[in-house]
């Protein structure tokens, strides 16, 4: 096992996690936990005043300076993000030392666990409909000068026809810089820059999960997703651009307007033939 990933292994063990049934603050009551992030544990919980559903997530221990300053930076980029399709932020507590963020729980699916555990599989047409969907919540994001940084499947959730983006673990606003990001693998840096394009660049792999939903291999040898993926030639380009293999969109506003002129233009072709 390499060093790093058992060192992360470890700080798992060390973890201190809440058991179902645990009260915190006097009002939140630990119903299951969520999983574990970078920075935090979250959890369903029942709020015992209000009788609803919430999500408490608790900050790890170990960095603890580096967590304390991620967690405060989550909790003012949630104030300053109203949107009905981003969780709210609730409040902010400290119990035995450990910060926690209360913030509205969504119960819908993530496109993650509607590919890998129900089976959904997205046509292009549908995948590139999600994608602009998702791209109008993120637009909202960019333009409050947030840029989100870790838009994966996971993250990405589904409720009653709606698209909402969660965990802003990850998020930076866009004045922040961070050091030795030279040091960086180039494709985290890509995932990690704090620019409008590291989300585009992430949304680019949101979307090819989306196609390789309903892909079928019909042969062992190993390829590239251009060489597999039978889409056309305006979704091909689309890609390229949004992974930064042809020069990359400026911003998600020019990346949706070709997003428009593609649909459009299958819309014609449906008309014609």
């Amino acid at each position: 096992m390499h060093f790093s990933y058992f060192r992360q292994f470890i700080e798992r063990l060390c973890e201190r996690r809440y058991p179902t049934g645990t009260v915190l603050r006097g009002r939140y009551q630990v119903v299951r936990e969520l999983g574990m992030g970078s920075y935090g544990i979250t959890y369903v919980a029942m709020d015992l005043q209000t009788n609803t559903q919430v999500v408490v997530k608790q900050m790890r221990t170990v960095k603890k300076k580096t967590r304390i300053e991620s967690f405060a930076r989550e909790a003012n980029i949630l104030q300053r993000l109203e949107h009905p399709q981003i969780p709210a932020l609730y409040e902010t507590f400290i119990e035995h030392g450990v910060p926690h963020l209360v913030m509205e729980y969504i119960d819908g699916d993530t496109v993650e666990s509607l590919i890998f555990e129900k089976g959904k599989m997205y046509t292009e047409k549908e995948a590139f409909e999600l994608l602009k969907r998702v791209l109008t919540v993120v637009q909202y994001i960019h333009e409050k000068g947030v840029v989100h940084r870790d838009l994966r499947i996971p993250n990405i959730l589904l409720k009653n026809g709606h698209v909402y983006v969660i965990d802003f673990g990850l998020a930076r606003f866009l004045y922040e810089q961070i050091p030795h990001l030279d040091t960086y693998t180039l494709e985290k840096k890509l995932r990690r820059e704090i620019d409008v394009r590291s989300d585009i660049y992430a949304l680019g792999h949101f979307l090819l999960f989306l196609l390789y939903s309903s892909y079928e291999p019909n042969t062992e040898e190993e390829r590239s997703w251009e060489e597999e993926l039978e889409i056309s030639e305006a979704a091909r380009s689309i890609l390229r651009k949004m992974l930064q293999i042809d020069p990359p969109y400026r911003d998600v506003v020019e990346l949706m307007k070709e997003i428009e002129r593609t649909m459009e233009g299958w819309k014609k072709d449906v008309i014609v033939s």
